[in-house]
């Protein structure tokens, strides 16, 4: 299994527009695929004070192959108006992971 996490940091004042921005557009066009297996969006608890809120969304792949067909397929225009929406607001960073 792959797991893509994308960690971002929102300012607390897009906070909720991005949460409402992240359940209801993002996180179900991706599952609209029907790539993922999975996607969990979680909120980090152990905080230090950074000026916004940090949170992981997880999607969980079958195969490095699925996981590439989303990348080049589907995540460029997502970002793009992830970005156009919330530009200068967040501060993003993403890792692969395999299950061991």
């Amino acid at each position: 299994m792959i797991v893509y996490n994308i960690t971002v940091n929102i300012s607390y004042s897009a906070e909720k527009d991005w949460l409402h921005y992240m359940k209801s557009v993002y996180i179900p066009e991706i599952v609209a695929t029907e790539i993922p297996l999975d996607c969990k969006l979680l909120r980090l608890l152990t905080e230090i004070e950074n000026e916004g809120a940090t949170y992981t969304t997880q999607f969980t792949f079958r195969t490095m192959e699925d996981f590439l067909t989303y990348q080049s397929h589907f995540q460029p225009a997502l970002q793009e108006r992830h970005n156009e929406l919330f530009n200068g607001q967040y501060v993003s960073f993403r890792t692969l992971l395999e299950e061991a």
